[in-house]
C-alpha cells in the first residue's frame, strides 16, 4: 500500500495570501521607524484606528468645541446607552435596553455583583474560581466581607479552566450568585457559557460573566443563553484605548428588582430633578452612576463599527486560524527548549490568546519588548501570545515566536 505524503502545514505567506481580512490590518496606525516587529499583546491593549484620531479632533471640534454643553441634550445624556445598545447588537446578541458603558470593570463587577447578591434573598454564597482574574477574585472577597456571605471556590484544571462538571459539583439552594471569566485570562480557555449558564439559573442562582477577553473576538449570545449579570474591559478587541469605560449588561428581567450599590444622580429616574432622594431610573439607566465619560467613549465607537463590517463570524474564523498558528509554531520551536503549551489545543475551547510557560519567560519577555516584540508575561512562568484578528498578521506571529526562541536559547 502506497502511504500518501504528509502534507506540510502552510507557511505564514500562505496563510497571510488566502486571509480575507488581510485589508482591515491597514486600518490601524502602525508605530513609527519599523519600532515593533511583533505586536503580540492584542489581548490586553488593541492598536488604535487610523480614524480615530480624525474623529476624536472632529469631536474637539464639533460636539464638545462648538455645541459645548449643549451637546448633553442634544446627545450625550444618551450616549452610554446608545453604544451601548450597538455593541449589544454587533458583539453581545443583546437586544436593546440592556447594556451600557461607564466606570471601570472593576467598578462595574462590583455595582452588578453586589446588586444581584442583594436581589438573592435567602441565598448568601458567591461562587468563583482561585484562577480567575485578581480584580474579579478581590471585588469577590470585599462584598462577601461587607455583605456576610460565604465565598465557594472553584479550584480548577488551570488548562481546562471551569468546566459544567466543577460548577455544578458546588451550586446548591444557598448559591447566589457565580462569576466567572468566559476566556480565562491565563490560559485563554473558553468556558461552555450556555451549558453552565442553564445549570446555575436551574439551581435559582444568577449567572454573572466576566467577557474581558472574548468581547470583539469570540461571539457572544448573551440574550439566548439566558446570561443575568455581565462585565467587560473595552480596551482589549474593542481598541477602545487605555483607560477606556467598559460595558455592562444586565438581563432586562433584572431591570425592574435589581438595585445597585453606588447611588448617583445619572442614575435618577430624573437626573435633573434634584429631587430630596434617590428613585432609579426604570431602565437599565439605574445602573449608571455619576458624569458618563463621553470623550473616553469615541475611539470605541469607530471599532465596534469596523466589527459590524466584518461581522464575528468573519473575526471568530480568523481568531482560531491565528491562534491554530501560533501553536503550530511554539510546538515546532519553543517545546524543543523546554517550553509547555498551557492553552487548550482544542479551538472550540480556545479564545484568542494562548499562553505557553517556562522558567525563564519573565527575563525573555523584558529582553523581547527592548527589541520591539510584544507578547506579555504572567507570573509565575507564562508568555502569552494575544492575537487581535483585525490587526495581526500570520508573519507577524511567526516572527514574534521565532524572536522568543532566539531571546530563549541565547539565555540557556
Amino acid at each position: 500500500m502506497i502511504k500518501s505524503p504528509e502534507l506540510s502545514p502552510p507557511t505564514s505567506a500562505q496563510l497571510d495570501a488566502k486571509d480575507r481580512l488581510a485589508p482591515y490590518r491597514d486600518y490601524f496606525v502602525e508605530p513609527e521607524g519599523g519600532s515593533v516587529i511583533a505586536y503580540l499583546d492584542g489581548n490586553s491593549l488593541g492598536r488604535p484606528l487610523r480614524v480615530t484620531a480624525g474623529n476624536l479632533a472632529a469631536f474637539v471640534q464639533g460636539e464638545w468645541g462648538t455645541s459645548l454643553i449643549r451637546s448633553w441634550g442634544e446627545k450625550w445624556m444618551d450616549e452610554p446607552t446608545a453604544v451601548g445598545d450597538r455593541l449589544g447588537e454587533v458583539v453581545l446578541g443583546a437586544a436593546p435596553g440592556q447594556s451600557f458603558i461607564g466606570d471601570s470593570t472593576s467598578v462595574l463587577l462590583y455595582k452588578l455583583l453586589r446588586a444581584g447578591l442583594d436581589g438573592q434573598p435567602g441565598r448568601n454564597q458567591i461562587v468563583i474560581d482561585r484562577d480567575n482574574f485578581p480584580t474579579d477574585r478581590f471585588i469577590v472577597e470585599g462584598i462577601a466581607a461587607e455583605r456576610d456571605a460565604e465565598i465557594v471556590w472553584i479550584d480548577p484544571d488551570p488548562l481546562t479552566g471551569v468546566t459544567a462538571e466543577d460548577v455544578g459539583a458546588v451550586i446548591g439552594p444557598r448559591t447566589a450568585v457565580v462569576l466567572l471569566s468566559h476566556v480565562a485570562y491565563r490560559s485563554g480557555f473558553l468556558a461552555d457559557a450556555p451549558t453552565i449558564t442553564s445549570m446555575v439559573k436551574a439551581a435559582g442562582g444568577l449567572m454573572m460573566w466576566d467577557i474581558s477577553h472574548s468581547i470583539g473576538a469570540v461571539p457572544l449570545e448573551l440574550d439566548a443563553w439566558g446570561v443575568d449579570l455581565a462585565v467587560g474591559c473595552t480596551y482589549k478587541y474593542l481598541n477602545g484605548g487605555p483607560g477606556a469605560p467598559a460595558l455592562a449588561y444586565v438581563n432586562s428581567s433584572l431591570l425592574s428588582s435589581l438595585r445597585q450599590p453606588i447611588w448617583g444622580w445619572m442614575g435618577a429616574a430624573d437626573p435633573f430633578g434634584m429631587s430630596a432622594n434617590f428613585e432609579p431610573a426604570a431602565t437599565v439607566r439605574r445602573f449608571i452612576t455619576g458624569t458618563p465619560p463621553i470623550l473616553a467613549m469615541q475611539p470605541l465607537k469607530d471599532m465596534t463599527e469596523l466589527i459590524a463590517e466584518v461581522g464575528m463570524d468573519a473575526i471568530r474564523e480568523k481568531s482560531i486560524a491565528l491562534t491554530e498558528h501560533a501553536l503550530a509554531l511554539a510546538e515546532e520551536l519553543l517545546v524543543p527548549l523546554g517550553a509547555e503549551i498551557a492553552s487548550p489545543r482544542d479551538p472550540d475551547r480556545r479564545g484568542s490568546h494562548v499562553s505557553v510557560n517556562h522558567p525563564l519567560f519573565g527575563e525573555v519577555t523584558a529582553r523581547l519588548w527592548e527589541q520591539g516584540v510584544i507578547p506579555d508575561f504572567r507570573p509565575p512562568h507564562g508568555l502569552r501570545i494575544g492575537l487581535s484578528p483585525l490587526s495581526t498578521s500570520f508573519a507577524e506571529v511567526q516572527a514574534g515566536i521565532q524572536a522568543i526562541r532566539e531571546v530563549l536559547v541565547s539565555l540557556t
